[in-house]
């Protein structure tokens, strides 16, 4: 087993979604009290049948992904993304990528964007099983996964 490292690192993995963004404010909240970095990792890659983007181009996925990444640091942040958090934009199939980034982490962080209530996602599930370190499941904010987005809001027993 490794030594720990002096300085912690949390890895989270960020796609855009209301849930990576919710990661992203877990992570800020407990990089804090742990003297840890925030390494914000974007993934990205070449569809299957890749083959007619590398005639065009794959500029186009990357930037994608930087958009992506730069509005969910300020979805979850503000206009002043803290110090502690460094951007990353990492090529590759997300669940392969943070999972070999957990090597070196503290904590690895994702969203669940698995449908239903007790189904993880599929990078959240790999991530689960294969990580090399503690991992955290953040689900979205309550409001965002029952209110204006469409989703399907559930009655309570007394009707609220």
């Amino acid at each position: 087993m490794d030594a720990p490292e002096r300085h912690p690192r949390i890895v989270v993995g960020v796609d855009g979604s209301d849930a990576s963004i919710a990661a992203l404010r877990t992570a800020g909240s407990l990089a804090g009290p742990l003297g840890a970095t925030v390494e914000a990792w974007a993934c990205w890659d070449v569809p299957p049948g890749y083959g007619l983007y590398l005639v065009v181009g794959i500029e186009g996925f990357e930037y994608a992904a930087k958009q992506s990444l730069e509005q969910a640091l300020a979805d979850a942040f503000g206009p002043e993304v803290p110090a502690f958090v460094q951007p990353r934009l990492v090529r590759g199939k997300a669940s392969e990528q943070l999972i070999e980034g957990s090597r070196k982490a503290s904590l690895l962080i994702v969203g669940r964007r698995g449908h239903g209530s007790l189904v993880l996602g599929s990078v959240s599930s790999a991530c689960v099983s294969h990580a090399h370190c503690p991992v955290l499941v953040v689900h979205a904010p309550e409001e965002a996964t029952h209110g204006k987005r469409g989703s399907h809001a559930r009655k309570s027993d007394d009707g609220q």
